[in-house]
């Protein structure tokens, strides 16, 4: 007991030192890979950024995993069949789930069980969202072989401390990215719309040269052998099983947020286009009040005050007080460290988030 104390200080304070760190995302995984190898018992795992207002995946780093079966867990992640997938896993107010525990040790119950771990010689599979106050900053699936058993409660209890402090680490860690402007920020911002054509198999069939340049700078060369960003490929995926899928956030490396959607084309080719767009202020603005740690009521408050809402008729929709309001509008501008409601609106609105604070952890 006392080991698997000290094993747990050791990893929380490692788990600081890197969000001390300020690692971008996908260098802050890496590192995360290789430092809980050992303490939660894995053989392969990938780990994703995501949209953090949806929790949409939108990026991967991946080891000791095969390139080949990428696509194939994307389907199996997007198709609503699976009680593992981690929108399902959410859904059920969770954070960390195992194959086995969600199956009562029937893992065989479970489609992606049967389908690729199985196949791939997995015997469990431990599945972690790093969700905090409200925002979804990644996700993490860690396959352990089938004849090391399956994860144990003592590896769960782990996995749920870990939760919290990774997901501060990667909020930090995007919108520290965020924040770098000037000197730092070396690539050009997407301005137009870029279009990229993906075949029935998330294969590339043509791109504009703004979608080349993009995919360029958005190459994830150890996830799958397409070259195709995961934010593209997921997108694609998800129109095509349903066509009025919303638009999904997606951050570039170098700190862009764009607004990625997709749409089947027509002639039965299984055929999908994608379009890339710089994100909106009003496509921003969920995400610069997740980032400031604003309770669920202080973020209806400020999206009302953002639209230029008096405090009365903020009082009147939420079924507030005046003073009440007038509370939460204080709490607002001290969290996001501006005086003034102006203000608020050029910050939660701003084209970048440089400026975004974090609120303490």
């Amino acid at each position: 007991m006392a080991k698997r104390r000290d094993i747990e200080r050791e990893v929380l304070g490692s788990i600081a030192e890197l969000s001390a760190a300020r690692l971008p995302t996908a260098d802050l995984f890496r590192e995360l890979h290789t430092l809980l190898l050992e303490p939660l018992g894995y053989d392969g795992g990938c780990w994703h950024g995501t949209d953090p207002v949806t929790g949409f995946p939108t990026s991967t780093v991946a080891d000791g995993l095969d390139p080949a079966h990428f696509e194939q867990a994307v389907q199996l992640e997007l198709s609503g069949e699976d009680s593992t997938a981690f929108s399902a896993i959410r859904a059920l107010g969770r954070r960390v789930e195992t194959v086995d525990r969600a199956t009562d040790g029937r893992p065989e119950l479970s489609i992606r069980y049967r389908e690729l771990l199985h196949p791939c010689g997995y015997g469990d599979e431990l599945r972690i969202n790093f969700d905090l106050g409200g925002g979804c900053w990644g996700s993490a699936a860690f396959m352990r072989e089938s004849g090391r058993g399956r994860y144990e409660p003592a590896g769960l209890r782990l996995a749920e401390r870990l939760t919290a402090p990774i997901g501060t680490a990667l909020r930090r860690a995007r919108l520290d990215t965020l924040r770098r402007t000037g000197p730092d920020r070396t690539a050009e911002p997407v301005q137009a719309p870029a279009v990229v054509i993906l075949d029935a198999r998330g294969r590339l069939r043509s791109a504009d040269a703004g979608a080349r340049e993009l995919i360029r700078r958005m190459a994830e060369p150890v996830a799958h052998p397409s070259g195709v960003p995961t934010g593209f490929l997921t997108v694609a995926r998800q129109a095509a099983r349903d066509a009025g899928a919303p638009d999904v956030r997606v951050c570039t490396p170098d700190g862009q947020w764009l607004a990625v959607h997709a749409a089947p084309l027509d002639g039965g080719t299984g055929e999908v286009a994608v379009i890339a767009s710089p994100a909106s202020p009003l496509q921003r603005l969920p995400l610069a009040i997740l980032a400031h740690g604003l309770s669920p009521r202080e973020q209806q408050v400020a999206l009302h005050a953002v639209r230029g809402t008096s405090t009365k008729d903020i009082a009147a929709l939420l079924h507030l007080t005046v003073p009440t309001v007038q509370q939460h509008v204080t709490a607002i501008l001290d969290k996001t460290g501006v005086r003034t409601r102006r203000e608020l609106v050029a910050l939660l609105t701003a084209d970048h988030l440089p400026a975004l604070g974090l609120p303490p952890t």
